[in-house]
């Protein structure tokens, strides 16, 4: 069985060939950074106009890599949310046209559920169930993984994603977009206990997570620096760099360590803990998940960095999972901006309830 992949989510264009024994023939990506880094993050607009101008060469150019016509395939999997609703258009549409033409099955795919199922790609030892710890530029959250299509959500962020946090920081101190790596290489040179910073939740009942607070606090640091100093010197974004990603780092720790004792009480004996998204290819936070894992004597599954962040991969493997047991979609399948993996959680405690126009929240 041989997949297509194909990722427009967001801000990266992707496709990518997989065959149902993890082999990945083929894995092309087009990262618009240079697309976006004028704004300091990513345009919607931009990033549509983008996908539609690149994906259909990436998507030719993965199938001559793996050298196989569209014949040959077992099925197209295409992201269909959540994300930014342009973006996801483009790639969904193109995946139901190459399904269509060539009468092949369509896969419409939760993005989320291409992240929860990536470890599968590259382990075979991750067996159901499993604890996952998704984060990303646009979800924190952590889920017991029962099998395919079945997540059971035990905590998420009440206000920002840690990818996010990450983008704002960087911009507060100056060191560029994307904000994940421009703050990992600036933690390098600072010392983490050069500055105290909140870590929010940390220590409270539950696996939710926040980190608006600890954005604030940093912004507020810089201010105060900026007062007794006069500017913000190179070490100071270094340390301020450093201290904000500790203090992430913290936050992910002990969220953790509580739902992994939810988790003990489905699988009492072995176990893994699988972590997936763009922010997992922090060196730090591997680390600091390492050292979790060893203390809590339960296997640790990290995808290559590579495989962290979006791709098309994950996407064709998800649709591998999903099409060996005949879940596979129809062509008039909408794409969503919003699609949780637990639809029954709801929203968490301390989020607030949405708001209806012209009525107060």
């Amino acid at each position: 069985m041989i997949v297509l992949g194909i990722e427009s989510s967001c801000d990266e264009t992707a496709a990518a060939i997989v065959n149902s024994e993890g082999k990945i023939l083929a894995n092309i990506l087009r990262s618009q950074i240079s697309d976006h880094q004028l704004y300091g993050g990513v345009v919607p607009e931009i990033a549509a106009r983008s996908h539609l101008e690149h994906l259909d060469r990436i998507i030719f150019t993965a199938m001559e890599k793996a050298d196989i016509s569209f014949n040959q395939l077992g099925g197209i999997a295409a992201t269909a949310g959540p994300g930014l609703i342009g973006a996801v258009m483009v790639g969904l549409m193109t995946g139901k046209a190459i399904a269509a033409t060539f009468q092949k099955p369509l896969i419409a795919l939760n993005h989320l559920e291409g992240h929860a199922l990536s470890p599968r790609l590259t382990d075979k030892e991750v067996t159901f169930p499993y604890l996952l710890l998704l984060v990303s530029g646009g979800h924190c959250q952590l889920l017991i993984v029962n099998g395919v299509g079945k997540y059971e959500r035990l905590g998420t962020t009440i206000d920002d994603a840690p990818g996010e946090a990450f983008d704002k920081v960087a911009k507060l101190l100056g060191l560029g977009y994307p904000g994940g790596p421009a703050i990992e290489r600036a933690a390098i040179l600072g010392n983490p206990k050069s500055f105290k910073l909140p870590t929010p939740l940390k220590g409270r009942k539950g696996c939710d997570f926040s980190f608006s607070g600890l954005k604030t606090a940093v912004y507020q640091l810089i201010q105060k620096i900026k007062v007794k100093t006069g500017e913000l010197e190179e070490q100071h974004k270094f340390d301020i760099a450093s201290s904000f990603q500790h203090a992430v780092c913290e936050v992910m720790i002990n969220r953790t360590t509580h739902a992994l004792d939810k988790y003990r009480k489905v699988c009492q004996i072995g176990g893994h803990l699988v972590v997936a998204g763009g922010v997992a290819a922090n060196s730090e936070l591997r680390k600091s998940l390492k050292g979790l894992a060893h203390e809590s004597n339960i296997r640790l599954s990290i995808p290559h960095p590579s495989l962290c962040t979006d791709n098309g991969a994950m996407i064709a493997w998800a649709g591998i999972e999903r099409l060996k047991l005949g879940l596979v979609d129809g062509y008039d399948f909408a794409p969503k901006a919003r699609w949780p993996l637990d639809p029954k959680a709801g929203r968490p405690l301390g989020m607030g309830k949405p708001g209806k126009l012209g009525m107060k929240a």
